[in-house]
């Protein structure tokens, strides 16, 4: 009877060693796979990009170079819109890929071009409130590094919507300033949705504070990109889809009127237009060779690869280079391969499936005899 009780006493802890041995193997997995898709792919996408370096004439060796991020179109869902899983992914996609950014390329100043939030429009205060705090929680920096906002039609509402309550509530938030200046170089940052060009009380005193400064600008970050047919002349693996291309913009919908373009090319004589709203990247000429970048979404319910432009400036001079971060297909796909070896794990376990290497090791000797 001693006999019988000590042998299932040995085979119940053999049972439960292997029980925990598949438990920590399967816990090793979870925890390897999370570590490397919700933090090391970051730091591993992140770390290739490089600050551009701008050709210094020798006599203006002794300048002063900015570091400047521009990024576009966040969308941080509201209360209405979107599941919360996917409220909860995006935004802690877009905290990881941005606090990271900062931590390895250690930029000066931040521009984000517009569309900071997709409710911004309609959102009540306590849901402006919220959202608010969810930006800043998503966005914090250290207080050396400027963050400059612009608003976007989702904050405040296409013309016919926006009002002077949902600007003013826009501005309490985000610095109302919309001339930047630093190290010799000054910036302007347009409301476009306010360049209707119709007499509108909101946009008669956005063209006045724009001519106020005209003369101290040469530079540009807006959020509508200025007039242009479409997107057929663009190109690279972040522009539109091919089969969008070539449709046609709606003027003061997609892009700027014609009229409000020249406009504020005759204003601010910019050297160099950053615009977002598109969520693709294109690069367009206008007037005498004042080229303007569209910036590409940051966040991935937008794009299955954003990504962020990163400016070295200085007061003659600037050079431009774009930062991807990860894909989310490669994501997916490691959680996918992920999936399938814990299921492995758990055949072998229970004997429903030979051991691959005791399956390959019985292999190789079957080929050695033949």
């Amino acid at each position: 009877m001693a006999l019988i009780r000590l042998g299932f006493e040995r085979q119940h802890l053999c049972l439960l060693k292997r029980r925990s041995s598949l438990l920590l193997k399967l816990t090793a997995v979870v925890f390897a796979v999370l570590l490397f898709c919700e933090f090391l792919i970051y730091y591993l996408v992140i770390f290739r990009c490089d600050w551009p370096e701008v050709k210094t004439p020798a006599h203006d060796s002794g300048q002063k170079t900015l570091k400047a991020m521009f990024l576009a179109d966040t969308h941080l869902l509201g209360e209405v819109r979107g599941h919360w899983l996917d409220k909860l992914r995006r935004e802690w996609q877009m905290e990881r890929a941005f606090q990271t950014s900062l931590w390895l390329l250690q930029p000066e100043v931040v521009f984000i071009l517009g569309d900071i939030f997709d409710e911004g429009k309609w959102s009540s205060s306590q849901a402006w409130a919220d959202d608010v705090a969810r930006f800043q929680k998503i966005f914090r920096h250290p207080r050396h590094v400027q963050l400059k906002v612009v608003a976007g039609n989702h904050d405040i509402g296409f013309h016919y919507q926006m009002s002077t309550y949902k600007i003013k509530r826009f501005e309490k938030v985000f610095n109302p300033e919309r001339l930047f200046s630093w190290k010799g170089m000054n910036f302007v940052l347009v409301n476009s949705v306010a360049q209707e060009g119709d007499g509108c009380h909101i946009c008669s005193e956005a063209e006045a504070e724009l001519i106020e400064i005209s003369h101290k600008l040469n530079c540009s970050r807006e959020h509508f990109p200025l007039f242009r047919r479409s997107d057929a002349n663009c190109s690279g693996e972040d522009a539109a889809p091919l089969e969008e291309r070539a449709i046609p913009f709606k003027e003061r919908y997609d892009v700027l009127s014609r009229e409000a373009s020249q406009q504020l090319l005759w204003w601010l004589r910019p050297r160099l237009i950053l615009s977002g709203h598109t969520h693709s990247a294109c690069e367009v000429l206008h007037g005498a060779g004042v080229p303007e970048i569209s910036v590409p979404s940051f966040s991935w319910r937008n794009r299955n690869n954003p990504s962020f432009i990163m400016g070295s400036m200085t007061p003659t001079d600037y050079a431009l280079a774009k930062c991807y971060l990860p894909y989310e297909n490669t994501v997916l796909a490691t959680y996918c391969v992920a999936a399938g070896l814990l299921v492995v794990l758990i055949l072998v376990h229970s004997g429903l499936l030979p051991s691959p290497l005791l399956f390959g090791w019985n292999l190789l000797r079957k080929f050695k005899t033949t």
